[in-house]
């Protein structure tokens, strides 16, 4: 009779079990710019495989996220490609400021489509780019908001071309949204940058802007206030770790 019952307490146990199924391992959500994407998914891959805590992402305008951010999106870490967007949620008391680091640079590149015959050439404040494209288009991130887009306005500023090439840009949401409409032949020409172009096998670097030309391209990282989880602090304790770092360089990024 005791075996009976402990048979029925043992079957109606993984019963239980099947139904509610296994323990949902720990996630990160992660909010980070779009350049940061091949890199960033190699590095949670490996922070998962050490920890067992899943990192999940969502890729876009570091812009686009940070509004996000601002309207409540569970997100846990935030990762800009510029200074501006992480102020802005620093300035809303949205990231736990104690936790924010620069990590990386990268570069401005100008990039044409695989088999154009445009040719490698030496940027300058003097390089008429407007002329390069001819009556096409420039695609690189709204230069109001997207970060690889407004370091190119910048660019051009500083350079006197602003007001010749703002009619020719073909602006997009994000920095990848660039890449692809100059993979697609869209456009004759595209500002994006560096770690962009080289994960891309349909577009080539034309051109390499000079870092003067523009504010050090930064990206900062930081914890959102109120989300400090113990393994959102482990995985961002592992983004600036030496191994991550590793998997940046190698994705073409510079370490600050």
């Amino acid at each position: 009779m005791l075996m009976k019952r402990l048979l029925g307490a043992v079957t109606a146990l993984a019963l239980t079990l099947a139904v509610v199924g296994p323990a949902h391992a720990e996630e990160v959500v992660v909010f980070a710019a779009a350049s940061l994407t091949n890199a960033l998914n190699e590095i949670g891959e490996s922070f998962a495989a050490r920890t067992g805590t899943k990192m999940v992402a969502s890729y876009a305008a570091s812009s686009a996220l940070a509004k996000q951010v601002e309207q409540g999106a569970p997100a846990q870490v935030f990762a800009s490609a510029d200074l501006k967007w992480m102020d802005y949620l620093a300035d809303k008391k949205l990231i736990n400021a104690d936790t924010r680091f620069n990590l990386l640079g990268n570069t401005l590149v100008l990039i044409a489509p695989l088999d154009a015959k445009q040719d490698r050439v030496e940027l300058t404040a003097k390089t008429d780019i407007a002329a390069l494209a001819g009556p096409g288009r420039i695609a690189t991130g709204n230069p109001d908001s997207v970060p690889v887009g407004l370091y190119f306005k910048q660019a051009m500023e500083r350079a006197g071309q602003w007001k010749a090439i703002e009619p020719k840009i073909a602006a997009t949401d994000s920095v990848r949204a660039a890449l692809a409409f100059v993979e697609r032949g869209e456009v004759p020409l595209g500002v994006v940058y560096a770690t962009d172009a080289a994960v891309s096998k349909k577009v080539k670097v034309v051109g390499i802007f000079p870092d003067a030309m523009h504010d050090p391209i930064t990206y900062p990282f930081a914890l959102i206030k109120g989300k400090e989880t113990p393994a959102a602090k482990a995985l961002l304790d592992h983004i600036r770790g030496p191994e991550a770092k590793a998997v940046f360089v190698r994705h073409g990024f510079k370490i600050n």
